[in-house]
Parts: C-alpha cells; structure tokens; sequence
C-alpha cells in the first residue's frame, strides 16, 4: 500500500463532500484497468435480468453497433468518475445519458440495480484481484458518487446507507435473475465484442477464461458453459499474480484519463453529442416497466 501516490489524501477526504475526488484519484491513480474491467462485468451482469436484457434486444444496438453502444457508455460513465458529475464535462456527459434514456420506460427498481452494480461490482473485484484493498473512503466514495449521479438522473428511492444499497443488490438478483432467450442474445454478442479486441488465435483461449471470471449466477442467466475447477484456478491465479507484479512496479505519477483514449468507433475523437444511436430518434420507445411498478422520466 504504501507505492500509492495518493492514498494518504484519500484517507484525509470526507467519503460524502469529497467523493468526487476520492473517485477520481482511485480511479486515474492506482486502479485505472481494474476499474474498466469491474464496470465491464457490472454491465455485463445486468443482462441476466430479462426485463432488461429485453429491452436491449429489441433496440437492435447490440445487433447492429455492439462497439458503440459499448465505446458511448465506457466514455460517459469514466467523464463522470474521471472529472466528477459537477464538472462541465460531467454535466454533458449526465445530459447525454439522461437524453438516451428519456425515450423508454423503465422500472425505478430496474434503474436502481443497474446503479448499484456501479458500485459494489468494483468493491468485489478489487477484493479478489486489486493490487492493494479500497479503503474505507474509496468504498463509501464509490457508493456517495453513485448516489448522486443516481440522483441527478431522476432515480427515486435511493438507500441512503451503504449497507441497505448492498443488500437491494444481493436481493434483487436473487429475484430477478433467470434465463431467458433476450439473455442469451445480448450475453453473447458482448461476449463476442470483448472477443474481438483479441487477435483472432487466442480467442479459443479467451472464452473459456472470461467464464471462468462468472459466478454461478452469471452462468446460469445467459446458459453458458461451466468452466473447470482447475481453469478457474488457472485464471485467478494469473490475476492475482499481476496484482503481485503491479505492487513491485514503480507508482503511477501522473494521472491516467481512460476518456482521453481514442476508441475504435471514434478513431478522430469523439463528441459527447454523438453519443448514442443515429439521430432521429425512433419516437417509439419499448417497455420494459413491469406491471404494478413505478416509472422514473429520465430528465433532460
């Protein structure tokens, strides 16, 4: 712990008024690939459940667009956490995800999983893999930023404690989790864009080894194959002698912006306002709101 470069000034910070810094010291600082990886499966893992792996099955982006719909919300979400939701780019880029979800209805309780996957899906993957552990701010930062993001995009009935957050997350997939076709569609054309970013011989090596990062819930909601005890072994073993390698390493210096990066479906740079499918909009806008739940607008 003590190769990190800021750790002392996130131990100083208030998890509540300064969560805006504390995430983006973590962030651009000490866990810069681990964070976009933990936010990879965190949206990954929201596809097990039905209601919304349906509605972006019938939106046809993962059809016909998977490297955008992926490179638009990659971008946005490291904006916010990269420069804060109170920065001018964080301001475009909460614009630009609300005017994307404005046009379908979407259950509050839906919106309120997907939210919390930000926040405890990183805390899950740095206990298992993360070259040094979050400490108590970094946590609670994570969980006060995701908040207030949450807020400011209309969401209702946010739990004001870390631990109540936590446990709607266990409960909700307890709940909603289960297999359906949509899943399977949308789990494997994600699955088949990670692939892709791998020169196509290694690609039989990389499946196997990305199922052997899922847990049985993840297998199950999209019905993919159950890799070995001994691969999973294998794969974790390699994680955790990088997080071993990264402590020996000299500290990062300088900040690393993930959103200064330019992706493959913007090689010229990118615009916020270009984020999101082609323009105009369909007006029709499919459901995924359940019968008896509550619909949350999305604000401008």
């Amino acid at each position: 712990m003590a190769r990190s470069p800021v750790l002392d000034e996130i131990r100083r910070l208030d998890p509540v008024g300064d969560c805006q810094r504390i995430v983006s010291l973590s962030n651009t600082h000490d866990f810069s690939f681990d964070m976009a990886r933990s936010l990879e499966f965190a949206l990954f893992r929201t596809y097990c459940v039905p209601r919304i792996s349906g509605l972006l099955d019938r939106t046809g982006e993962f059809a016909t667009r998977p490297q955008k719909r992926y490179d638009d919300t990659d971008l946005i979400v490291s904006i916010l956490m990269e420069h804060g939701y109170e920065s001018e780019r964080g301001k475009e880029a909460l614009r630009a995800m609300n005017g994307m979800h404005r046009r379908f209805k979407i259950a509050n309780g839906d919106y309120l999983y997907v939210l919390s996957t930000f926040v405890f899906e990183p805390i899950r993957w740095h206990a298992r893999f993360g070259w040094r552990p979050y400490v108590e701010q970094e946590r609670l930062g994570l969980f006060h930023f995701w908040r207030a993001v949450g807020t400011r995009m209309g969401i209702r009935e946010i739990p004001e404690e870390f631990g109540a957050f936590e446990r709607y997350n266990v409960s909700y997939e307890r709940e909603q989790f289960r297999l359906a076709d949509s899943n399977v569609r949308v789990g494997r054309a994600t699955l088949d864009l990670f692939l892709s970013w791998y020169p196509r011989p290694l690609r039989p090596l990389v499946r196997p080894a990305m199922y052997a990062l899922m847990d049985e819930a993840i297998l199950s909601g999209f019905g993919f194959p159950r890799p070995s005890p001994a691969l999973r072994r294998l794969v974790e073993g390699a994680l955790h002698a990088r997080a071993i390698g990264l402590r020996l390493m000299p500290p990062r210096r300088r900040p690393h912006y993930h959103s200064d990066r330019r992706p493959r479906s913007y090689p010229k740079g990118y615009r916020v306002e270009d984020f999101g499918p082609p323009k105009p909009w369909d007006d029709a806008a499919p459901s995924i709101e359940p019968s008896g739940e509550s619909r949350t607008p999305m604000p401008m």
